[in-house]
């Protein structure tokens, strides 16, 4: 690769990170491991061409074009962190990803980063898993636990919210914000 070819991969690798949280090649990494599939796999699961899975992955595309490919991404990432943490097992994984595969895509990311469902207001929902997508691009989850726990003494407010969001599931953060409203 020759030096134009690799600083153009660097420069779709940032905006990868800037958009999807880290660069599309460690995130495909991540849910192939954590779910048991191959690219072919994946790359039909998640509505895209073999090659484009590649293309997006080796950083000589940065952007996924359609809107419910996105929606598809995250929630494979949901799906990884429950069978991570056990919640799902690999059978109920199984089942949730050909639901996903046949998903239309309920939200679009606008043109502002604002996620929208057609009323145009974010969901409760998108809104939790941006926060988690953000501190989990920041630090591990371990990580995240030892700045909580770090915190607890003298800010514990604080390190919930980092504990809830950073390392919790989905849904016990969408309790912590809904109990955080007013």
């Amino acid at each position: 690769m020759d030096a134009a070819q690799q600083e153009a991969t660097a420069r779709a690798r940032e905006l990868q990170r800037n958009w999807y949280g880290e660069p599309l090649g460690a995130l495909f990494r991540r849910l192939i491991e954590d779910l048991g599939l191959n690219q072919a796999r994946l790359a039909g699961v998640l509505g895209l061409s073999a090659p484009m899975l590649s293309q997006l992955m080796s950083g000589q595309r940065a952007k996924i074009g359609n809107p419910a490919v996105v929606q598809r991404v995250q929630q494979l990432q949901e799906l990884s962190g429950q069978v991570a943490d056990g919640s799902v097992s690999a059978a109920e994984a199984t089942e949730r990803m050909d639901e996903i595969k046949k998903s239309q895509g309920g939200s679009v990311l606008t043109n502002t980063g604002q996620t929208s469902t057609g009323s145009g207001a974010p969901t409760v929902k998108r809104v939790v898993r941006e926060i988690q997508s953000l501190l989990r691009s920041v630090s591990a989850a371990g990580e995240i636990i030892e700045a909580s726990d770090a915190l607890a003494a003298t800010h514990p407010e604080l390190a919930e919210f980092l504990r809830v969001y950073g390392a919790g599931r989905t849904s016990d953060a969408v309790a912590h914000y809904q109990a955080h409203q007013s």
